[in-house]
């Protein structure tokens, strides 16, 4: 029988490797000028984007664990790139900040029980999500931005 919890937890303790791995030979010049994907984001713009869907994921596993049901609100990605500055940030340190909070949410999600993984919340753009559902998007994000990543080095 398959271990849902053991194996989403593996996938999202990876997503920083493979990034690590995927940027540790991007120079600055790269990480500017590689452009790609739907939003036509720069490498160090999507490294910031998974930063900070990492800081909100983090919110919403928190709050789905710690109350009932609870209102999780939508952001808007476009404006974030913008108040935050991603296209000045710094590639590391965006991966860096990246790694710290992704250990952060995973100390959160061995603590929960089996039980705890079903606690759900309402996303005021998907509706009723579960913390399984959430964690199990989170790594599917970070396989899809890992491949951007991957393509816009490439050429």
């Amino acid at each position: 029988m398959y271990d849902t919890a053991k194996d989403l937890i593996d996938a999202l303790r990876a997503g920083p490797e493979v990034l690590a791995g995927l940027l540790r030979d991007c120079s600055p010049e790269q990480a500017r000028n590689a452009r790609g994907g739907d939003e036509d984001w720069s490498v160090v713009e999507v490294m910031c984007h998974l930063r900070d869907a990492e800081e909100r994921a983090l919110e919403r596993t928190q709050a789905m664990s710690e109350a009932e049901n609870p209102f999780l609100a939508a952001y808007d990605q476009e404006q974030w790139a913008l108040e935050r500055r991603y296209a000045e940030a710094d590639l590391q340190g965006a991966l860096r900040a990246f790694r710290e909070l992704r250990a952060r949410h995973v100390a959160v999600l061995e603590a929960l029980s089996p039980q705890g993984w079903e606690r759900t919340g309402r996303h005021e753009e998907q509706g009723r999500i579960t913390i399984s559902g959430h964690i199990a998007h989170m790594a599917a994000h970070d396989a899809v931005h890992a491949a951007q990543i991957a393509r816009q080095l490439q050429g």
